[in-house]
């Protein structure tokens, strides 16, 4: 295990691989990423990071999209090898030989998901969120959005109890919203705390602010491209929740926000 993206690069075909994927992801245009990622996998088949690339530039076609990843998981799963996940399970992504596992299972669940296998879509993010706990991709947020598209309520408490500190927008909003289901006493507070994360939720949900994509891939915290991106996802469950975004717009109407910052 000590050879892959450690201090021997280029020692071993992985570690030879991976380097040039630096190099691809730096690269300006895409067919030249293309082209690296190509000489990537003529010296090792196990270079993860190549399918992902493809899989995101290259494919023609979404079962293109998922052939690629499937691929990029196998070649992860086969270059960490049972010593490397029995060694690092807890803490994947705390060190680089797992993060080409591990993007590329994220990409093959996010494929999953839109191909309708929703199952399997969530066993994978499941099976990350074990892998890596402390959840350094924001695993949890995708699972959360699918568990309340699913309306897997139990699934969904399961896991908004599992990381009950999170503080991001979207985690209490739907935190808020669930209280607000179940008439608890403390769905208004939960409300509050969830505006002055974002206060342009309410806003977006009941149409008076349009949907503000972010320009470069990157959410502001607190700002209009992260209550896009959190109505885009769980709008459909707050519509179909009797009353909710009336009583949210009315609990949060007073309430002054925070500061905004990057994430």
């Amino acid at each position: 295990m000590a050879g892959l993206f450690g201090g021997r690069r280029g020692s071993d075909p992985t570690d030879a691989a991976q380097g040039i994927m630096y190099e691809a992801w730096e690269a300006t245009s895409r067919s030249k990423r293309i082209a690296l990622a190509r000489k990537a996998l003529k010296v090792s088949l196990l270079c993860a990071d190549a399918y992902v690339l493809l899989a995101e530039e290259e494919a023609g076609s979404v079962e293109e999209v998922l052939d690629y990843y499937q691929k990029g998981v196998a070649a992860g799963e086969e270059a960490l090898g049972p010593d490397g996940f029995e060694e690092y399970v807890g803490h994947f992504w705390g060190f680089l030989e797992t993060r080409p596992y591990m993007r590329a299972r994220a990409g093959l669940a996010a494929v999953l998901w839109r191909l309708g296998q929703y199952q399997e879509a969530i066993d994978h993010y499941q099976a990350m969120l074990e892998l890596n706990p402390n959840d350094n991709q924001g695993i949890r947020y995708v699972l959360a959005e699918h568990f309340l598209a699913l309306d897997d309520i139990k699934a969904l408490k399961k896991l908004l109890r599992q990381y009950e500190d999170d503080c991001v927008a979207a985690w209490l909003y739907t935190r808020a919203l669930l209280a607000f289901r179940e008439n608890d006493p403390g769905a208004g507070k939960l409300a509050e705390e969830a505006w002055l994360a974002n206060s342009h939720v309410p806003g977006v949900l009941s149409g008076k602010q349009p949907l503000v994509a972010s320009p470069d891939g990157y959410i502001t915290l607190g700002g209009k491209d992260e209550a896009a991106d959190y109505v885009e996802e769980n709008g459909r469950a707050w519509h179909a929740t009797p009353g909710a975004i009336a009583w949210l717009a009315e609990i949060t109407r007073k309430l002054k926000p925070r500061r905004q910052r990057r994430n």
